[in-house]
């Protein structure tokens, strides 16, 4: 194929995929001004996300308001603060809250949710994970200036205090103080500011 019409159909779906993108960013409950987002953004029910001023992110992230699973109904909110930086490759899943402060870093790989498929039961083990309810044990609140280290998992129930380092690979249980350092699986503080 000659290379300018290989540019040409490289450019025009590149044109098509950002005005479906421009479109999804529409239907968010909030956007502030001057974000950058990259490409291979899925929202699920945008009406519940709110996402502040100069919000950047690069690829492939997955922000999830579940509203109603398997017959069970939700009120979610996500919300994500003020000059906040994703990397590559972020998920983040809500049926109850899910929020992140102002001036957060997050690398990439990182999952964040504060729910999981059902409660760990006989009754429960009986359905296949995807058929099981969705439940929260609590919302998780990220506080400002947070700086989240590559591949960290974030799980319900946890607070992050303001300034915390999550180093890579950490999955957090528990809450975090402010100004700590975690590490680990699950994440144990290694040092406090």
């Amino acid at each position: 194929m000659k290379k300018w019409l290989t540019r040409w159909i490289y450019q025009a779906v590149r044109s098509h995929e950002a005005r479906l993108q421009s479109q999804k960013l529409n239907t968010l409950k909030h956007l502030g001004s001057n974000y950058r987002i990259g490409n291979d953004f899925t929202l699920i029910n945008p009406k519940y996300i709110s996402i502040g001023n100069h919000f950047q992110t690069l690829d492939r992230i997955r922000i999830e308001a579940w509203d109603f699973y398997e017959g069970e109904h939700f009120s979610p909110t996500i919300t994500i603060g003020n000059r906040v930086s994703f990397n590559t490759d972020i998920h983040i899943g809500a049926i109850q809250n899910v929020t992140i402060g102002d001036d957060c870093l997050l690398a990439s790989r990182i999952y964040i949710t504060d729910h999981a498929h059902g409660e760990i039961t006989a009754e429960a083990l009986h359905k296949v994970p995807a058929k099981r309810p969705l439940v929260s044990k609590g919302p998780v609140i990220i506080e400002s200036g947070v700086w989240i280290g590559e591949g960290v998992v974030i799980l319900p129930n946890v607070t992050i205090g303001a300034n915390a380092i999550i180093g890579a690979n950490a999955v957090v249980t528990k809450n975090v103080p402010a100004r700590a350092v975690v590490a680990g699986v699950p994440a144990k503080v290694i040092h406090q500011f």
